[in-house]
């Protein structure tokens, strides 16, 4: 494809033209201009280092149930309702509540029947349920507080989620440490009571009059 057949075949918002020699990228800019005319294109030819902004437009879809759903809100209308999500979480349900109770200030868990399930409630604001071995959800109103106390709940998730691989790890490693050692420190016994009493000698050990 020719310079000059570049962005013939769609309609980029933006082009930047980089990695050519100053009069050529000049020529071509012109070039594109005048064919780009009639759209809303932006042509940029930045020098070497310099810093290129540009602007994005990106669309959010949310997806409504129950009452919030029966009526089709209006261009504008703000519409209100509870947000969940789900996380993945494969830890103790137990250990997220005390993790949360160390940080926050309100950790209180709520009662199963009122919520089919082991839950706890944070700042009076977000629920936190247990769903499975695997996953966790989360329920709130959306305000400034509340999405800010729900951004601090799945960062602390999250990070306890890198941890527990790492903790087992630890934990195995551990329990291998003491194996061996334990086995080096019958060894050394062993090794001392032969240099003692030889291969064959006898050991008697008593204790209150009981001997062994």
């Amino acid at each position: 494809m020719g310079k000059g057949e570049q962005g013939v075949g769609y309609l980029p918002p933006n082009i930047i033209l980089v990695h050519g020699e100053a009069n050529e990228m000049g020529r071509l800019k012109q070039k594109l201009i005048t064919q780009f005319a009639d759209r809303n294109t932006k042509i940029i030819s930045p020098k070497n280092f310099q810093s290129v902004e540009m602007y994005f437009n990106s669309e959010k879809m949310a997806k409504t149930i129950r009452r919030l759903a029966e009526k089709t809100p209006e261009v504008g209308e703000t519409v209100s309702g509870l947000l969940r999500i789900t996380i993945a979480y494969s830890g103790a349900f137990g250990v997220l509540k005390h993790r949360l109770k160390q940080i926050l200030e309100s950790v209180e868990s709520l009662p199963d029947e009122e919520s089919e399930g082991p839950a706890f409630r944070v700042h009076e604001r977000l629920t936190v349920k247990y769903e499975s071995e695997r996953h966790i959800s989360l329920h709130w109103r959306p305000d400034p507080i509340s999405n800010m106390v729900s951004d601090s709940v799945v960062a602390l998730v999250l990070n306890i989620s890198r941890e527990i691989p790492k903790v087992a790890v630890e934990s195995e490693e551990a329990t291998k440490t003491e194996e061996e050692n334990n086995k080096k420190a019958e060894k050394v016994i062993h090794a001392l009571l032969v240099s003692l009493f030889g291969e064959n000698g006898k050991l008697v050990i008593s204790v209150d009059g009981n001997a062994s």
